[in-house]
């Protein structure tokens, strides 16, 4: 991740929404002193409480959705429960609420508990898929949920998968390469990428991880490799990015660490490394992903280069040339710049241009980029365009047209190279602390953001995408798509998580995107839209996303972001004269069935996105333009 300056301070909107409770809410069935009403649609229904003494308090009430494997998923058909314990000084009742990422309730309740520790489980089930936040008071003595690790005071999270088969019938992938999904964070937690729909993850082989100390003291035999490949490579669901980048004190021509500032001293050396890196992955290759094309390397990681250009080509020469003599299916990819435009000394389209003519891209098989569009990227700082103008700097930054120019850059390069962009995240707005805490508004802008940009990622042409970063982590806050709820600064390696908004507008994403190629951006939108065409592998079912950002609905100086602004839209779903119905899912996977009318359907567009799928692709086709050089899944 690259360095954080810009700044904007939010302002807290607060959890806690009584009168929307009281607006939307509905007992849960068998609650002591409420009466039981048939819930809405898209719910969250639950059983008589069960309350037995004891129990750990913390404060007044606290609350929890417990799970085995710590993430707090649950799928759209399992029950779940949920888990107050309360130190209430007499007899009193507990309140309690479920909300979604927009703050609506989808569930509430009322039960007695006697006075001191008590814990009170009560069963429950959703129709609705996303994320939700469960919020508890006591009737008379009050208190609220306390703030757990980096999650804030007032809610406990936890989200319900979307399950999308019935109306997006699973693909038949050929091979894994096809999956466009990665996630860097949570390599050891195979069960949370499983959930998230998470294929590819980042594995280590620098020369920094395998011989620190002093060379030639990594040798695997083949056996060895296939023995000690970490478990989850395995089960060969989980696909490998192979990093490179970092050399050690040994190596170095500094005599100190070093990462992607200067090539090793030893160029001779680092090739015939590198030729055992290969071994190693041809090994776990035929044991482990036989329908797996290619393995997939990066060699450097947002370089910040002080040696020579001449250097730095000469280090890709070596990893390349190292690799393919004996990986037969080694695809070499960087320069893995934090941006990817081609304007600026930190873009990826501006390092393979001004490293073209030594030579670079001969030893380059695919494209690595960071896509990162901004200093900040957080609500503040959304992906899209902030004007019409040409020559503006944020109409410069926007992420699409950052990309376009990228694969406009690789096109006259080397034609119809592969683009994976290996690492981009949304955090909060400037001024946030873990100690303050984000509002529910400032989870929802996040969700929204993020989604809308990786979604933009694919849209432009990249065949992978990686999500960024499994866990809240010190320094940079809010980077982590799940709250760490034990560590109060955050921990890259965070074993107890409870989900944002963020990480279900994740699981919503792959289940309808994963298993597509990308048809292209929709032709002639208005200013104020953004679309982009999917089309499921084997000419199936066609996914359309799409979105509306408005600067005047995203305030960025207020850091309040509009949750309720809408815009239509007419898409063309089939051809002229037919009438028919197609599927809407939310950002959070819940579907609805509309109407259309002469080929045609009038959208109700917000800042989240949605999908649209239908069945006519040739009509989709012929509104869309494909991405420069890309070449499909």
């Amino acid at each position: 991740m690259q360095a954080i300056s810009k700044s904007s301070a939010p302002v807290s909107l607060g959890f806690l929404n009584i009168a929307a409770a009281a607006v939307y809410a509905f007992a849960s069935v068998g609650s002591t002193g409420a009466k039981a009403q048939t819930p809405p649609t898209n719910s969250v229904t639950c059983a008589a409480p069960t309350t037995t003494a004891g129990g750990t308090p913390k404060g007044l009430i606290s609350a929890d959705t417990p799970v085995a494997n710590g993430v707090r998923l649950f799928s759209s058909a399992s029950k779940f429960t949920m888990e107050f314990v309360t130190n209430a000084p007499a007899a009193d009742h507990v309140n309690w609420t479920v909300q979604d990422y927009q703050g609506n309730v989808r569930g509430s309740g009322s039960f007695a508990v006697p006075a001191g520790v008590q814990t009170s489980k009560i069963t429950c089930s959703s129709t609705a898929t996303g994320y939700f936040a469960l919020t508890g008071t006591l009737s008379n003595a009050g208190g609220t949920l306390p703030r757990a690790g980096t999650r804030p005071a007032g809610i406990a999270t936890f989200g319900v998968l979307p399950n999308v088969s019935w109306a997006l019938p699973p693909v038949t992938y050929t091979s894994q390469d096809q999956h466009r999904f990665g996630m860097q964070g949570e390599n050891d937690k195979p069960a949370l990428l499983n959930a998230l729909g998470v294929t590819q993850v980042l594995d280590w082989r620098q020369l920094s991880n395998m011989e620190p100390m002093r060379a030639n003291s990594w040798h695997p035999t083949a056996a060895q490799s296939v023995a000690n490949v970490d478990a989850m490579y395995k089960t060969g669901q989980i696909a490998r990015l192979i990093r490179l980048d970092g050399i050690p004190a040994w190596a170095s021509v500094t005599g100190a660490f070093t990462q992607d500032t200067y090539a090793p001293k030893d160029l001779s050396y680092f090739q015939g490394y590198m030729a055992r890196v290969g071994a190693d992955s041809d090994a776990i290759h035929k044991a482990y992903f036989p329908n797996m094309k290619n393995n997939y390397y990066q060699v450097t990681w947002e370089p910040k280069w002080a040696g020579s250009a001449e250097s730095f080509v000469s280090m890709y020469k070596a990893v390349y040339e190292g690799l393919h003599s004996t990986d037969p299916h080694a695809v070499v990819m960087g320069v893995t710049s934090p941006d990817p435009g081609t304007q600026g000394d930190w873009g990826t389209g501006y390092m393979l241009r001004n490293y073209a003519s030594l030579g670079l891209l001969n030893y380059v098989d695919g494209i690595t980029t960071h896509s990162y569009y901004a200093n900040h990227p957080s609500p503040a700082y959304p992906p899209e365009r902030y004007d019409g103008n040409p020559n503006s700097y944020y109409q410069h930054q926007a992420l699409d047209n950052q990309l376009r120019d990228l694969r406009s850059e690789m096109q006259t390069l080397k034609p119809n190279m592969r683009l994976w962009s290996s690492e981009v995240g949304i955090a909060y707005d400037t001024g946030i602390t873990y100690a303050s805490g984000p509002s529910s508004n400032q989870l929802f802008a996040q969700a929204a953001v993020a989604a809308r940009t990786h979604l933009t990622v694919l849209g432009e042409g990249a065949q992978v995408t990686y999500f960024f970063y499994g866990s809240d982590y010190p320094t940079e806050i809010g980077f982590g798509t799940f709250f760490d709820i034990v560590n109060p600064q955050g921990d890259f390696h965070a074993t107890t998580l409870s989900p944002k908004p963020e990480a279900l507008a994740f699981a919503a994403m792959t289940r309808i995107i994963d298993g597509t190629e990308t048809l292209g951006h929709l032709n002639n939108l208005p200013a104020s839209i953004y679309g982009y065409a999917f089309q499921q592998l084997g000419n199936g079912k066609v996914v359309t996303a799409l979105w509306s950002h408005n600067n005047a609905n995203w305030p960025t100086t207020s850091g309040v972001y509009s949750q309720t602004a809408r815009t239509s839209y007419t898409l063309t779903v089939d051809a002229p004269g037919t009438s028919g119905k197609v599927t809407v899912f939310d950002m959070m996977g819940n579907p609805s069935i509309l109407a259309y009318t002469n080929g045609a359907i009038t959208l109700t567009l917000s800042e989240t996105p949605i999908y649209v799928v239908s069945s006519n692709a040739n009509v989709i086709k012929a509104n869309v333009t494909k991405p420069v050089g890309y070449t499909g899944q």
